[in-house]
């Protein structure tokens, strides 16, 4: 609980003393100008630090001092980009897939924090008559509950927040989910057709009250949402497709969505992925037990692929990755592996990404292939591939990135990897799960659900222990939810990580 400050308290005493005349409310020590209330929390102020949580969830956490491994770190591993090194014991959980209901537990409850105080900073902001607030707030929520239905499935979505009314709440289908944030990205793009307020302007660290910018990012999420729907039999996209082209687009090359307050090179200070994976405030290395895969770095090294520099260091003249879930005596130690690079872990004060410019683009590339949006999907995808060379700093990056799609002439003819659009689909998608090293695991792992497209399977396990072949195709609902809220998660029956697929997924 904060308290008043002693020497405030002080002078405020002695004036009282001095002006027995004092009236009720005037410098009366019983409001507390620290105590958080109704009254001095905006929701403007909520909206900040809602916003800066976000950009934690995409790396799962904030800096992680206690050494405990982080909510996301699974996603990283399970599709190729990182491996733990030879200094340590593989997880018997994580590389085994044999999760449990612990599994996505800190995940769980540390995203639902998060989107009860974008939740809280909606209504606020909807009772002042701030509208850039609640449609932020909106969108902002929209991702994080896609991300967390393409995890867990059905979710407490409708109830999740009136804990006035309820403190368990009931599930929403995933399918119902997925509805209805289309229709609140629409609400979103309605509130920043009016003039954004400066206070919301001030406290936007994300785009910093460009209203443009943040209608973009709420349709680059509607079009997220039909991508990931593209394999349900009989699924039209085009009502939604038509509602994104005439509102605006989609974000475009240089219009990535990131978040900033103030990172600084302190300890708990420092940008989030920065704080995991680059280096602490003395110099030393954020993680000793990670590194860089050897599934990714072979696909890197076989292509001849510039931005390889950009993702990991290289271990003398050589890219080294560590073999996920092998025994650690035949994998290279920490300082033999190959260790995250510049177009990642730029600087301790460098923006959290939460949408990369680039993602978009292979999404809208995937849109064309498919044929619901009009245009060219080979130069859509070359468009796509050297975002993602700009976005991770290569330098001469256009020129390399010419280089990388002449030695691929699949990328400039889709139809020589197939005449049908799932196999151009899946051409795209591999090349955004390039794209994606280190970036958004997330969205890599639901790819690899919804098309199947890494047809070499050296990316899973080699844990003797490993209940599958395959990866989980969700997670289950966590033990926090069997604890608080059982009458409800008991409803959804016995779920299998390996069976009980997500609506979408073929």
């Amino acid at each position: 609980m904060k308290y008043v400050n002693k020497q405030f308290l002080l002078i405020v005493m002695s004036i009282c003393i001095a002006f027995t005349s004092c009236k009720k409310g005037y410098l009366d020590v019983n409001k507390d100008p620290n105590r958080v209330t109704e009254d001095n929390v905006t929701p403007e102020l909520i909206f900040t630090q809602a916003a800066v949580s976000v950009g934690d969830r995409v790396v799962g956490g904030s800096a992680n001092s206690q050494g405990a491994k982080l909510p996301l770190q699974f996603a990283q591993s399970w599709v190729g980009y990182m491996a733990a090194n030879g200094d340590f014991a593989r997880d018997p959980t994580e590389t085994s897939y044999n999760i449990d209901f612990g599994f996505g537990n800190t995940l769980f409850v540390n995203t639902y924090n998060t989107l009860f105080d974008l939740h809280q900073a909606e209504v606020k902001g909807l009772a002042a008559g701030d509208s850039a607030v609640t449609g932020a707030s909106i969108i902002l929520s929209a991702k994080l509950f896609q991300e967390m239905v393409d995890l867990f499935g059905n979710l407490p979505y409708t109830a999740a927040f009136h804990v006035d009314e309820t403190t368990r709440p009931t599930y929403d289908k995933a399918q119902d989910i997925y509805a209805s944030l289309q229709k609140r990205l629409d609400t979103a793009i309605m509130y920043f057709q009016v003039p954004v307020s400066s206070a919301f302007e001030t406290a936007d660290v994300i785009n910093h009250g460009d209203a443009g910018l943040w209608i973009k990012f709420a349709n680059t999420l509607k079009l997220r949402l039909l991508i990931r729907q593209s394999e349900i039999a009989g699924f039209d996209p085009s009502a939604e497709i038509t509602k994104i082209e005439n509102g605006g687009g989609v974000l475009e090359a240089g219009e990535s969505i990131s978040v900033n307050p103030g990172y600084v090179d302190d300890v708990d200070k420092q940008s989030p992925f920065y704080a995991n994976y680059g280096y602490t405030p003395t110099g030393v290395v954020a993680t000793t037990s990670e590194n860089a895969n050897e599934y990714i770095i072979g696909i890197l090294t076989s292509t001849t692929d510039a931005r390889i520099e950009r993702f990991f260091d290289p271990v003398g003249t050589s890219f080294v990755g560590c073999a996920y879930g092998d025994d650690p005596g035949n994998i290279a130690p920490g300082n033999q592996a190959s260790y995250f690079g510049p177009g990642l872990v730029a600087s301790a004060t460098q923006d959290q990404w939460i949408y990369p410019s680039f993602e978009s683009l292979f999404l809208k590339a995937e849109a064309i292939a498919r044929g619901w949006i009009a245009g060219d999907a080979n130069l859509a995808l070359s468009e796509a591939i050297t975002e993602s060379f700009v976005w991770l700093g290569v330098p001469d990056a256009e020129a390399e990135a010419a280089a990388y799609i002449a030695n691929n002439p699949d990328i400039a003819d889709l139809t020589s990897a197939g005449a049908s659009a799932l196999a151009q689909a899946k051409f795209i998608a591999f090349q955004k799960y390039i794209a994606n090293t280190g970036v958004d695991a997330v969205e890599s792992y639901a790819d690899i659900r919804r098309l199947n497209f890494l047809s070499d399977d050296s990316y899973i396990s080699l844990n003797p222990a490993r209940v599958s072949d395959a990866l989980p195709v969700r997670l289950l609902y966590p033990q926090s939810e069997y604890t608080s809220n059982s009458e409800n998660v008991l409803k959804e029956g016995s779920i299998n990580a390996f069976t009980s697929k997500l609506f979408w997924q073929p």
